[in-house]
């Protein structure tokens, strides 16, 4: 793991729970990093298996419990999906097309 990393989650790790969060312009400040190349480390984290919620609302922080992690997969499918609906809008198809499912007579 990249030393920028290691110390991204150092720094998480005394940050369990969604009342102890912090934003991701506190991290950039406190690492020295931009917030886009934070969300970078926070996305290579994430795909490493690091328990790590986070929305704007709450900001960063490791999984206490079972809900604030599914709140965060909730988020992060939602704004998923908002994306997926904007490219679809913008090829002018509709979603499901865009997402390949079958179109079945009824």
């Amino acid at each position: 793991m990249e030393m920028i990393a290691r110390r991204i989650l150092v720094g998480l790790s005394c940050r369990i729970g969604k009342d102890r969060g912090i934003s991701v312009k506190g991290l950039a400040l406190s690492n020295g990093l931009c917030e886009r190349r934070v969300r970078s480390y926070i996305s290579q984290l994430r795909d490493e298996g690091y328990a790590i919620c986070g929305t704007p609302q709450t900001g960063y922080y490791m999984a206490e419990t079972a809900e604030e992690l599914e709140h965060t997969c909730q988020f992060l499918h939602a704004r998923a999906m908002h994306s997926l609906v904007l490219e679809a809008k913008l090829r002018k198809i509709p979603l499901p097309d865009l997402l390949g499912q079958l179109h079945l007579k009824t």
